[in-house]
């Protein structure tokens, strides 16, 4: 396997990618897959390990930062912007029918975390994609109107819209707005915030475990309203006939939104539980994510084909 540092545009915005091709002679184009990252995450983290593992496996694939995160163009820096997202991957799709190592009529993509959620949008609305996967899925805009376990107060994310419009305002009379912050600086504190779940991304994002300078630990507050009224699950019946493939932890307090996105689907689809996982825990324990690596593997060979 080797990796390529590479730059695409996506509306105007550079992205900063890695293509990552199988060791290996191939007698014509490969098929490929993209890989999006996690809200607030970089290619380097958990995207950069599934499309390493995917690649060794065979398949070209391009993990990348989104728009206004990492190593990626966009102002302001730590904006979650949902359109964005979903023309980031279709921009990164893109550029993969431009490599002469890939074959543009077998192009997958695959969503981890938040990417799961706008990977699915992008499928229904490109068909260039032939075939799409997710892992721990979360629409973001779910979560943050209804919580990581559907059950919040719906005043909770009111007086986020709060937070949201005084920060609009303040930046319009020129003062430098707040941002929202997502991970505290101890794991009690991210307890007290947001239970086990909150704690677990503490543990992958805040600690030696998987720690990147360039991975975020905020949202701008401009992203809250423009996740509003986002639907990352409304266009997944438009995905059929082609195949979706979803896997989620057994113990992931995130799993009920994999079973109502997969609930919506027309075409060919599979939801498979990676018995004992949590939501976090498919980042990167090894003993998820070989089974996950395995089921994505199988899956989009069988639907993009093996290398020629």
């Amino acid at each position: 396997m080797n990796r390529t540092d590479v730059t695409f545009d996506s509306a105007g915005i550079t992205l900063a990618g890695h293509l990552y091709l199988p060791d290996g002679p191939a007698e014509g184009p490969r098929p490929a897959v993209v890989v999006g990252h996690p809200g607030t995450s970089v290619k380097e983290q958990t995207a950069g390990l599934y499309a390493q593992r995917l690649a060794e496996r065979g398949l070209v694939t391009l993990a990348f930062d989104a728009a206004y995160q990492g190593e990626s163009g966009g102002l302001p820096r730590g904006l979650e912007d949902p359109a964005q997202r979903v023309e980031d991957l279709k921009a990164a799709v893109s550029f993969l029918t431009t490599r002469g190592e890939v074959d543009a009529e077998r192009i997958g993509a695959l969503g981890i975390c938040a990417s799961g959620g706008y990977v699915l949008p992008a499928t229904a609305s490109d068909h260039r994609i032939k075939a799409v996967g997710t892992v721990s899925a979360v629409d973001v805009a779910r979560q943050f109107r209804l919580g990581a376990d559907g059950t919040q107060d719906p005043a909770a994310f009111q007086a986020m819209l709060d937070a949201a419009a005084q920060a609009r305002t303040a930046e319009a009379r020129g003062e430098q707005p707040p941002v929202l912050t997502l991970f505290p600086d101890t794991a009690e504190q991210a307890r007290a915030l947001g239970g086990e779940h909150a704690v677990e991304g503490f543990d992958y994002y805040r600690t030696p475990r998987a720690q990147h300078p360039r991975a975020a630990s905020y949202f701008t507050w401009n992203s809250v309203d423009r996740m509003a009224t986002f639907d990352a699950f409304a266009a997944v019946p438009l995905i059929g006939p082609r195949p979706l493939l979803m896997l989620a932890g057994s113990r992931a307090v995130t799993a009920w939104m994999s079973v109502d996105a997969f609930q919506r689907a027309t075409g060919p689809k599979q939801l498979h539980w990676i018995d004992g996982a949590s939501h976090v825990d498919l980042y990167d324990k090894k003993q998820y994510v070989d089974p996950a690596v395995g089921l994505l593997a199988d899956f989009f060979t069988e639907h993009l084909g093996q290398a020629s």
